[in-house]
């Protein structure tokens, strides 16, 4: 049994580990790029920039926020849950954008699948890893 658990947190690590290269890369490639990382297009003004690169800065913080929760994730519940939290926050702000402007592209698309279906499923899986349902508790 023991070693059954052992297995299933190893194969959550890894999958939080694969999962967060991607805010990790989205928040680098934004910080570096700006808003030519929306579109490839320069067409905001410097303080829309900006607010790309502040909003890019953050994502990246978050995917390393998540790669830090890798070791020994079943006892960093908080952190994990704070780190979902603001992921899942922002995935239903990008929801209520769809819903506002229902263009169904990939760039709007994908990400709000990872927020909205990928990140909950790895925070039920790591509350499952640590003992049990203790999602609000310790």
């Amino acid at each position: 049994m023991a070693g059954r658990a052992a297995a299933e947190r190893s194969a959550l690590q890894l999958a939080v580990s694969i999962a967060a290269i991607v805010p990790v890369g989205a928040g680098l490639l934004g910080v570096l790029t700006g808003q030519d990382f929306l579109s490839g297009e320069s067409d905001l003004s410097a303080a829309g920039d900006g607010h790309v690169r502040y909003l890019s800065g953050l994502l990246l913080a978050i995917g390393l926020g998540f790669w830090s929760a890798v070791p020994g994730i079943h006892r960093k519940g908080a952190r994990f849950r704070i780190l979902c939290a603001l992921v899942i926050a922002g995935g239903l702000a990008r929801l209520y954008g769809f819903i506002l402007n229902p263009k169904p592209e990939t760039e709007t698309l994908l990400p709000m699948a990872m927020e909205l279906l990928v990140t909950p499923t790895l925070l039920l899986w790591r509350e499952r890893v640590a003992g049990g349902a203790r999602l609000f508790g310790r």
